[in-house]
């Protein structure tokens, strides 16, 4: 006999398997399908997480605040010491009657805000220097160079009035353990799923081979080898996980169309539903190979011990 046809044979008795035990199989996909999915769900809320984290980065940077008195070449000599830093992306300048201006247009709804703004003979806001770093880890050295800036400038010659790191620092490291904590959890919770699915298809296929222990008791007889007594139960589990792989790529269709103007108001983040479908390949090759991967090892951990059926 080939390898063709034995191989060809080994598949058709998976196939029959499958159909034969249509209750069992069920079950196991069903599992399965639960597994794949928080799968995908993870490989989808690490997208949308970097994304919104990314997002608010780009919002992020550094307002320099500068006194009402400070002179201008004051603040530009900082402003070309601060464009010299390998760190800074780009420093942008906001005059006094831009800052004034700004915050109007902040406040236009607000009434009582908008009087008293009317009612100032002068300006009461400095210029600003906003600094954008090439990456927000950056943004803790050009603190830490505004700050000695400033202390070597001397109490009476500071002309900084107030620097806004700190407070952009909490936003980042706020969001960043947020996307650390999620990541830990959708991998625990992956992995209990993957542990469940696991035990359930390998139960599920000892049924079966259960159920069939005449027949590989006869296919013993007529001598029979290991490969084509066990291949069988292979195919099928990994029957279990191609058809699991398929069903839970399906059901992210209408989770992200659900979640789609959620996602992308977050924060202005990542539209998942297009993202979905722009990815719809790839996503599905990554549930596939992990729901064949857990029909295989199934499917061998149990064919290995049916001898003791």
């Amino acid at each position: 006999m080939s390898v063709f046809t034995s191989t060809r044979r080994i598949i058709k008795a998976g196939f029959i398997n499958f159909w034969r035990n249509a209750l069992v199989s069920l079950s196991a996909i069903f599992v399965m399908v639960v597994a794949l999915f928080v799968v995908g769900s993870t490989i989808l809320s690490s997208v949308f997480l970097e994304g919104a984290l990314q997002g608010v980065k780009e919002k992020v940077d550094v307002n320099i605040y500068f006194n009402a008195d400070a002179p201008e070449n004051g603040i530009f000599l900082i402003k070309r010491d601060l464009e010299a830093l390998p760190e800074v992306a780009s420093v942008q300048y906001v005059s006094r009657d831009e800052a004034i201006q700004n915050f109007k247009d902040r406040h236009t709804n607000d009434y009582l805000m908008t009087q008293a703004l009317d009612e100032l003979v002068e300006n009461p806001l400095g210029a600003i220097l906003n600094v954008k770093a090439k990456d927000t880890a950056q943004y803790e050295a050009i603190a830490t160079h505004i700050k000695n800036e400033q202390d070597a400038m001397g109490p009476g010659n500071n002309i900084i009035y107030s620097v806004n790191y700190a407070k952009n620092k909490i936003v980042i490291d706020k969001l960043t353990a947020i996307t650390v904590g999620v990541h830990r959890v959708s991998v625990a919770i992956l992995l209990l799923l993957v542990g469940i699915a696991i035990v359930i298809t390998f139960n599920t296929i000892r049924l079966a081979i259960y159920i069939s222990r005449e027949e590989i008791a006869i296919m013993r007889l007529v001598g029979a080898n290991n490969t084509f007594v066990r291949g069988p139960f292979v195919v099928e589990g990994i029957m279990y996980g191609m058809v699991a792989a398929i069903v839970a790529t399906a059901l992210f269709y209408p989770a992200t169309l659900w979640m789609k103007g959620a996602t992308q108001d977050f924060y202005g983040g990542i539209d998942l539903f297009y993202y979905y479908i722009a990815n719809l390949n790839q996503t599905f090759l990554v549930i596939l190979g992990t729901g064949v991967a857990l029909g295989a090892i199934s499917g061998c951990l149990a064919v290995r011990r049916y001898e003791k059926v």
